[in-house]
């Protein structure tokens, strides 16, 4: 198709548009954290005293003095506009799962015909955006417009460059005139204290210092596909919803599975070195690029960071994927699952808790049956999954995620944990009473005497597992790919605050009744074990003897569907879990699920429509126009009649297919989003279904000329 050419020239042309990359040096030295005001850079520009008032915030969760808000305002300001900065904004994060910001601009009229540039201390505290045009879950009526964004001095403010100039980007919380959080940021920093509250009188117990700060870190590592852009905007249901509501499967798929850590294709490894500048720049750490496993599938990874400053990082990851991929001509698709029948993108979300001191809590070291610290932390994660198995499925739970989890390619909607063989030995052998080591890691030796001998870890890596332990840190895989890490990170820090509260409570009540540290801390480990157990498996998460093993035998929760889970989180039991460590009230918890089920029905809804829309006006016209075309031919053949026959049988498939989809999308299913969400989960994606089989059945025998929509073998394979 001349299409397919004109793609291939501007794929081979790209480079026309572009500059050369910085040099490494450059990189690695000048680049990092350029534009990013860093503590360190706030130290050459404030005084002692502010400086060291303002690091105690930072790095110790001191209470913020407003007194130093003048002096760091100024500071700020002026570094910005050294940078080029010509406006400032209060970046944050609403409900819709993205980020939000309003410009102001330095400048303001000094009354003498001319203008100043300032930024007070006022400021740089507090904002007020409208409030009633973000999801708020029912805490703020439409005409409640009043909303206050609040600066989290705990993440650094950062420039964001565009073509014409450059904004400084302010961090910040967002809460409602009557105080709830309309956020998700907000709840994070209080996991993040919950945590600290809870972790660090266990430290004190196994002797840490009373100085002792406890965070979680956290690193994501963000999968993602690349597209031509001129195929994406043929595609409407692309533009839409984000995935290819249509699309018969090509000849090849990932079946070779030679994508995998494959060669990157030129104008995809320019593009990715241009992003990786620009986070560079932004102080975000990435370390790792690799081809993914379906074609036209790619991974970013960061290292570890404060988990606060984690979840801002990753929704800057997605914002500059997606602006530098069209400029190289492409389109960067975050969809959980684009591709039917592919590969789907997944983010995940590397846990961990650790000390002000740099001491990793997840930490085996070289002998972790010796290491009760750790063990007694592992233990509390195994408990807090075990215990709250639906708080980890709800903080997943979203429409566009369910067209990925359970299938073989991501983990199963059942929570588990995968310890690995030599920890999971470990914890049967203090169960069962005999102590000691499991299984050596030893050497792994590769047959030939010129290659070295490698450390061989003594558990394997499960891919299937959900929740796996990775050697010194837990992987949440169910995290989806275009989701913020935000919600899931707060979850994590609250489940396993609360797990290692009380048992913290049960090591002080052994300790006060004169047992031993070690005595002890065996004791509570092997009955904590022993108890939540169930949730630990090391098999493969894919298999059906499993669901029917964790559903009927283990009593492990199998919420399939979105729309299982999102009930769950305003139970008795969340509702307190929230409320006893101040991360969320029962008003907004119960606002977050209200618009949980709202973007579950608008994103269901909109599909629905889409597929409605390009059935009726470009499927069903190229399939008559196909006949219209056989019919003219004048020496007919037998061949030619069983293509009529097929095309005109599938189209009156599609058809009919088509007007049950439109009777459902006119069916509201109720007045309640939550009936509404229901009806679109079982009616509307059926129907879409029907009409999808059809359509997809045709692109197979409607001549290529005709088709309207660029083929999976076009949007996968042209790079």
């Amino acid at each position: 198709m001349n299409h397919d050419l004109d793609v291939i020239s501007a794929a081979r042309n790209w480079r026309v548009e572009t500059s050369p990359p910085a040099s490494p040096a450059q990189v690695v030295g000048e680049l990092f954290a350029s534009d990013v005001l860093t503590l360190e850079e706030l130290k050459n520009r404030l005084s002692k005293s502010a400086y060291k008032s303002l690091r105690g915030t930072v790095e110790r969760g001191e209470t913020l003095d407003p007194a130093i808000a003048d002096t760091v305002a100024l500071a700020m300001k002026t570094w910005a506009m050294e940078k080029g900065a010509t406006h400032y904004t209060h970046w944050f994060q609403p409900l819709t799962g993205a980020t939000a910001e309003k410009h102001d601009s330095f400048v303001s009229p000094n009354g003498d015909g001319g203008a100043i540039a300032t930024f007070s201390g006022k400021e740089l505290i507090q904002a007020e955006p409208d409030a009633s045009s973000f999801p708020s879950g029912g805490l703020r009526a439409t005409f409640e417009a009043r909303g206050y964004t609040a600066w989290d001095p705990s993440s650094p403010a950062f420039i964001m460059r565009h073509a014409n100039g450059a904004t400084l980007c302010i961090p910040t919380a967002f809460a409602s005139w009557t105080g709830e959080a309309l956020d998700l940021k907000t709840p994070l920093l209080r996991s993040v204290e919950a945590l600290n509250q809870a972790v660090t009188p266990a430290l004190h117990l196994f002797g840490a210092s009373l100085g002792t700060r406890v965070g979680s870190t956290l690193g994501a590592e963000q999968e993602y596909f690349l597209i031509a852009e001129e195929f994406f905007f043929r595609r409407p249901d692309l533009v839409m919803t984000g995935r290819t509501l249509f699309g018969a499967q090509p000849p090849r798929g990932q079946e070779l599975e030679d994508h995998y850590f494959g060669a990157i294709p030129d104008r995809v490894l320019s593009f990715m070195t241009d992003a990786e500048q620009q986070l560079y720049a932004l102080g975000i750490p990435v370390k790792t690029r690799h081809n993914e496993v379906a074609p036209g599938q790619f991974e970013i990874a960061p290292i570890f960071e404060q988990s606060n400053v984690a979840a801002d990082h990753q929704q800057l990851i997605m914002q500059i994927l997606r602006n530098t991929a069209r400029k190289y001509g492409l389109v960067a698709l975050l969809h959980e699952k684009p591709f039917a029948g592919v590969n789907g993108s997944g983010k995940h979300c590397n846990w961990s808790m650790g000390t002000d001191a740099g001491e990793n809590l997840l930490e085996p070291g070289d002998t972790p049956h010796e290491n009760l610290q750790f063990l007694f932390f592992c233990a509390a994660v195994v408990k807090a999954v075990d215990e709250h198995q639906d708080l980890l499925r709800i903080s997943v739970a979203a429409a566009n995620n369910d067209h990925r989890l359970g299938a073989n390619e991501a983990p199963p909607a059942i929570i588990s944990i995968f310890l690995g063989s030599e920890l999971t030995e470990i914890f049967d052998r203090l169960e069962s009473g005999q102590g000691g080591r499991g299984a050596e890691a030893g050497l792994l030796g590769l047959g030939s005497p010129v290659l070295p001998p490698l450390p061989r870890h003594a558990g394997d890596r499960n891919r299937t597992s959900p929740f796996a332990f990775t050697g010194n840190k837990f992987e949440f895989r169910a995290v989806g790919s275009s989701q913020s890490i935000s919600f899931p990170i707060t979850v994590l820090n609250l489940i396993v605050a609360d797990a290692v509260q009380s048992l913290t409570a049960e090591l002080q009540a052994q300790l006060n009744r004169g047992a031993g540290l070690d005595a002890a801390v065996g004791e509570i480990v092997k009955t904590t074990y022993s108890k939540h157990k169930r949730i630990v498996f090391n098999g493969d998460g894919y298999s059906e003897e499993w669901h029917r093993e964790a559903e009927h035998e283990r009593g492990l929760l199998n919420l399939r569907t979105s729309l299982d889970a999102i009930p769950l989180l305003t139970s008795p039991e969340n509702v307190e879990l929230f409320g006893k460590f101040g991360v969320l009230s029962e008003r907004e918890l119960a606002a977050r699920q209200e618009i949980m089920y709202d973007i579950y029905f608008k994103t269901v809804n909109i599909e629905g429509e889409t597929t409605e829309y390009i059935a009726q006006t470009m499927i069903l016209p190229a399939a008559a126009e196909y006949l219209g075309d056989l019919s003219a031919v004048k020496t007919p053949s037998r061949a030619l009649d069983a293509t009529a026959t097929e095309v005109a049988a599938l189209t009156d498939e599609l058809y009919d297919a088509l007007q049950t989809l439109r009777e459902q999308n006119r069916e509201t299913g109720g007045e309640e989003i939550h009936d509404k969400a229901h009806h679109v989960r079982d009616h509307v994606l059926p129907a879409m279904k029907q009409v999808r089989q059809a359509a997809d059945r045709l692109e197979k025998v409607v001549a290529d000329k005709h088709w309207p929509l660029p083929t999976y073998r076009q949007l996968l394979f042209v790079k």
